[in-house]
């Protein structure tokens, strides 16, 4: 009952800022919590190992996200200090958001007639507090991450050259807006291509939106071409590190988004699942823009409704060969959010109040069994036997840095100078935790572990970890060692359950031939 007087208090004009506010603080406190409790997951633990050895650009993803955690990392903060930038990547996100939310009430006249001020914003808080894996990315730092800063930032910058423009015509004048938001548009741009390379798919949404609302006599200003060339310079430590390592990362990505064959049924998953993921909110906010724009042709919000219309049909598209994640349209889920806050402020106004406090309320029940599970390693009261358990991804995140621990005792103990594993998705985790022992990956992909590291000699002898969530068979092999000898194990224990194992052993006289 406290919860929905919280959300939802009975005069929507009541102290808006305090309301808000509290949501901020909630979301920060849930974020907190967790980022002391866990181990980092395999990508935050692959980025802090960007920030541990600097380069212009990577094997998969553009170099900001190791940047941005250089200073902490070289400082050797624990992981729950690394975890300070999602949370503040988040928490700025949705200030940004409350404000743009508030800021297109005031620019649409329907809008800012009838919609309480506050009443947006405090639903853009809401939608965002609710959905379940954009908390993820406010406790772990991935790229996309810091996108949900940089989007909104190109989003707002974009609105400002829009609304410039716009005043420019209804007060008769010939002035051109000012090169400072092309300026600030290319700084935004840049920091999107140092994130992701998907963040293309935002620049397109940019170059749709002004030339709908600009026309495309803008391209014979100075300006976007001021903003391209910025947005260039920003990005060619990216262009540099690939033309010194063959382009791989271009064609690793373009091989690693054409996925295999294509069918309807993948692209009907992925809507299911980012429903999941996101909420059914994102349903009702897409429902509400698409009745605004049919009784109001506002070419201002169709050309911001392209941050989500095209990286959505693009992942869409990616979705039906088999290769997208959740989270890769968090960025333009919360531009859907901004554009939907008023919509969904609407019908709350108009009285439609009791569909939006069931969305609300199963979001909220979906976020919180989410952080009993995530607390408890899995369903509290069932053994680790159980088949719920057997294979539970949840045991990703505990018991790393024991064996990491582990693995520096036993490689001092064995006179050992490599550690190995037989997945990359193993051997970031341990390079980060056991560091600075160098980790090899003994597998046929290539990958940013053969950079750094490079393979295995020929007989070499190596500390090979094995892991009972993902098991690989000993190897010993004529491909891979002669023998390997079992020397310890770690059984990584949560509130008095065994989740998981750990193996360690001792492999000698590599055979094979490298990758």
């Amino acid at each position: 009952m406290q919860t929905t007087k919280f959300l939802f208090p009975t005069d929507a004009q009541l102290r808006p800022r305090i309301s808000v506010r509290g949501l901020l603080l909630l979301g920060a406190l849930i974020h907190f919590g967790f980022s002391a409790l866990l181990n980092l997951s395999v990508d935050e633990a692959h980025y802090a190992l960007y920030a541990q050895r600097l380069a212009l650009s990577y094997f998969d993803h553009p170099p900001l996200v190791g940047w941005v955690q250089w200073p902490l990392v070289y400082g050797n903060a624990p992981d729950w200090v690394l975890r300070l930038i999602p949370q503040a990547c988040w928490w700025l996100a949705s200030v940004m958001a409350w404000h743009l939310a508030e800021k297109l009430r005031l620019l649409i006249p329907s809008w800012a007639n009838t919609i309480p001020r506050g009443a947006a914003g405090r639903w853009a808080v809401i939608s965002i507090l609710v959905a379940p894996v954009m908390h993820v990315l406010g406790v772990g730092l991935l790229p996309d991450t810091l996108l949900l800063v940089v989007v909104l930032g190109i989003m707002q910058t974009t609105l400002q050259l829009i609304t410039a423009h716009t005043k420019n015509i209804t007060s008769h004048s010939t002035a051109l807006p000012s090169l400072k938001y092309w300026l600030i548009l290319g700084v935004w741009l840049g920091l999107a291509g140092l994130s992701k390379y998907t963040a293309v798919l935002f620049a397109i949404a940019v170059a749709g939106a002004l030339i709908l609302n600009l026309g495309w006599k803008v391209l014979a200003q100075r300006g976007p071409w001021v903003a391209f060339l910025i947005a260039s310079i920003m990005i060619s430590p990216v262009l540099i590190w690939n033309a010194q390592h063959d382009w791989v990362s271009f064609s690793y990505q373009i091989k690693h988004s054409s996925g295999g064959s294509w069918h309807l049924k993948g692209v009907g998953v992925f809507v299911g699942l980012q429903i999941g993921a996101f909420g059914p909110l994102i349903v009702a906010m897409i429902i509400g823009v698409s009745k605004f724009l049919r009784q109001h042709p506002n070419r201002i919000i169709w050309g911001l409704s392209l941050f989500l219309i095209v990286p959505f049909l693009v992942t869409a598209y990616m979705a039906g060969g088999g290769r997208t994640l959740a989270h890769w349209l968090a960025p333009a889920w919360l531009a859907a959010i901004v554009l939907g806050a008023n919509p969904l402020a609407l019908h709350w106004q108009q009285g439609r109040r009791l569909a939006l406090k069931i969305m609300v309320g199963l979001q909220a029940v979906l976020c919180g069994s989410a952080f009993v599970l995530i607390f408890f390693i899995g369903v509290p009261g069932l053994s680790a036997q159980h088949p719920i358990h057997q294979k539970n991804p949840l045991a990703d995140l505990w018991g790393w840095d024991q064996a990491g621990q582990l693995v520096q005792t036993l490689a001092k103990q064995q006179g050992l100078q490599t550690l190995s594993v037989s997945n990359w998705t193993l051997a970031s985790r341990m390079a980060w935790y056991a560091r600075p022992l160098p980790v090899q990956v003994i597998d046929e992909r290539f990958d940013q572990f053969d950079i750094w590291f490079g393979n295995p000699e020929k007989n070499q002898n190596t500390l090979w970890v094995n892991w009972s969530q993902v098991p690989y068979k000993i190897p010993v092999s004529n491909q891979h060692y002669a023998r390997c000898i079992e020397l310890d194990r770690l059984l990584v224990q949560r509130l008095g359950r065994v989740t998981s194992t750990f193996t360690f052993y001792r492999c000698e006289d590599w055979l094979g031939n490298g990758k």
